[in-house]
């Protein structure tokens, strides 16, 4: 009879911990788990969102963090992180944003990875502002800090693999954050981002020379020149939209219009589908070149609401950055002088060195292993992109034609296998066969 009771005993206490273990590890009971821990996390304030169709559990946290991670009694800001979770037992694709946090994105590395996703927002951006803008510590090296801690903080509960990712800017970051702490995760995924190597970097000027054909380029040109032999027909539209947009040029309405005309080549290649039979040709309407203008430059990026920007007061310091083509249109400018550099914040004490870039480019030659850089041949910024001639285990793919927006599923299918099959090499993990079929 005692020998009976123990087996069941022994039976019962298997059971009991196969549940425990299974509730850890399941998508929705493992809530209280998740819950609990967050709400332990130091300085930590937690809120709670709706599930959506790919993460059963998602959290808005704002974690203090040390302005000056080298002096933490100098102050603190609240960073904001968005924690979107599947499984305890799957990877975790932390999302090194250079811009604002979206409460609802998804990176597409979640989906193929069945991954959960930490998207941290980067510092000074969003409702990541310390109270008062020190621009002394918006760098690369505090923002390291940033991304180190939080993967500390999170490691301690994700125990799987960990991928880092960013597009653009946040994939610069992310380069920036593999050499700073390798250990952090296994492997990067860097999605449209340049190493530039001078504040005008002339690579991108000279890009506008060879993207696309010569017709194709002559198009772009003649439009710009369209716009600039009439503007003054043009201005009053231009201004008239501004204001109803709530737009105010500090800089006059005519050189806001001017600085939109030289920007045109780089939107268009890096933002259209690169129509163009839409683009308008003499004889079109003053109205018609404006809308086409408009559908292709934000023209908010020119107006006040612009200036002070934190992205520019980096691009100026650190990262680099581009100017303006004007030698095709330089006869019906008003002006001599569109500097981007113009609307960092007033006051900020700018100067850029290069030395972080190269720094970063050489380290990357034989230590930048498991990094993966996607680029599309048309995007200006593919122009300045990372070239690897070290032993470095890395992957690099263009896609043909393409803009700003290519992603691995945006390749055809057999680079995307190629891709696909890679990171399945570097992870140790299998990857669901629809992402080959697409």
């Amino acid at each position: 009879m005692k020998k009976n009771v123990l087996i069941l005993a022994s039976y019962l206490l298997i059971i009991l911990k196969v549940n425990i273990f299974a509730a850890f590890n399941a998508i929705d009971p493992g809530q209280d788990i998740l819950l609990q821990f967050l709400e332990n996390i130091p300085g930590a304030t937690i809120e709670k969102l709706e599930a959506d169709s790919t993460f059963s559990i998602r959290y808005k946290i704002m974690l203090e963090q040390p302005l000056d991670h080298n002096n933490p009694d100098n102050g603190i800001f609240n960073q904001r992180i968005y924690l979107s979770h599947l499984l305890f037992e799957k990877p975790m694709v932390i999302v090194t944003e250079g811009y604002s946090a979206r409460h609802n994105y998804c990176e597409e590395l979640c989906n193929i990875l069945g991954a959960n996703q930490l998207f941290v927002e980067h510092r000074y951006f969003g409702e990541s502002q310390p109270d008062s803008l020190d621009w002394d510590y918006l760098n690369l090296e505090q923002a390291m800090e940033d991304y180190h801690r939080i993967a500390s903080i999170f490691k301690k509960l994700y125990k799987e693999e960990w991928i880092s990712t960013g597009w653009s800017k946040g994939g610069q970051t992310t380069m920036m954050y593999k050499m700073t702490y390798p250990e952090d995760f296994e492997v990067g995924v860097v999605y449209d981002s340049p190493l530039n190597f001078a504040l005008e970097d002339k690579r991108v000027d000279e890009h506008f020379d060879n993207v696309g054909t010569a017709d194709q380029r002559k198009k772009l040109i003649d439009f710009q020149r369209l716009v600039l032999n009439h503007k003054r027909e043009i201005l009053p539209l231009f201004e008239w939209y501004a204001k109803g947009a709530g737009l105010k040029y500090s800089i006059g309405f005519e050189k806001g219009l001017e600085f939109c005309v030289l920007e045109y080549p780089f939107s268009f290649w890096q933002y259209t589908d690169h129509i163009f039979e839409k683009i308008p040709q003499k004889g079109s309407t003053p109205g018609e070149i404006l809308e086409h203008l408009r559908s292709v430059v934000s023209f908010g990026s020119y107006a006040d609401r612009s200036m002070n920007s934190a992205s520019m007061y980096q691009f100026s310091t650190e990262f680099g950055y581009y100017g303006y083509v004007q030698k095709n249109v330089k006869d019906l400018l008003n002006d001599t002088e569109y500097r981007n550099w113009s609307y960092a914040p007033e006051g900020a004490y700018l100067k850029y060195s290069n030395k972080l870039m190269l720094d970063l480019n050489e380290w990357l030659q034989d230590n930048g292993n498991k990094m993966l850089y996607i680029y599309s041949e048309a995007d200006p910024w593919s122009a300045p992109h990372v070239v690897i001639n070290g032993s470095a285990d890395y992957m690099k793919k263009f896609l043909r034609g393409g803009n700003h927006f290519t992603f691995i599923r945006t390749f055809p299918r057999n680079e995307r296998k190629e891709i696909l099959d890679k990171l399945s090499e570097w992870l140790n993990i299998k990857i669901d066969d629809k992402w080959y079929n697409l």
